[in-house]
């Protein structure tokens, strides 16, 4: 078991959720479905905790309620290898969510995730001040981060 696990708080969406996730991202699988028990009465039988895995790392979903929603303060960032994995994940994550800024979206649960190709990382931290930039003004216009476009802005 990884020592430290990301646990995530949901209304009554956490198995639908974690469904949903393992089949966006290989490596992917539901670990264990926990019920609650009679010393929940109202909610007796129902499911209380998900363990899933997302590309082989660990997260715990529980229905916990509504008392508790997620806002951008906690994101999940992906390193992703090539445009066409952006854009996968972009077009999944979405469906049902929305976008925001800089790669930033909120999918259908309302989870925040960062979709960023690798090259954003090499591209703001040239060495040329000026590239560097030129490239994050372009990051700063996009919603779906596009590496061509940020190619570009680097003279690249």
């Amino acid at each position: 078991m990884q020592k430290i696990t990301t646990y995530l708080w949901f209304d009554d969406q956490a198995e639908e959720a974690a469904n949903f996730y393992t089949s966006v991202f290989g490596n992917s699988r539901i670990v264990d479905v926990q019920r609650y028990n009679e010393a929940v009465p109202d909610r007796a039988g129902q499911v209380m905790l998900v363990v899933f895995e997302l590309a082989g790392q660990r997260f715990i979903a529980l229905n916990g309620g509504p008392q508790f929603t997620f806002t951008e303060a906690v994101s999940l960032y992906v390193d992703c290898e090539s445009q066409k994995e952006v854009d996968e994940l972009w077009a999944r994550l979405t469906d049902g969510g929305e976008e925001s800024q800089c790669g930033w979206l909120k999918d259908r649960f309302g989870l925040s995730w960062q979709i960023v190709p690798r090259q954003l990382t090499e591209l703001m931290n040239d060495p040329d001040p000026d590239r560097a930039v030129r490239v994050t003004q372009a990051l700063f216009g996009m919603r779906k981060i596009d590496i061509r476009g940020l190619l570009d802005a680097a003279g690249r």
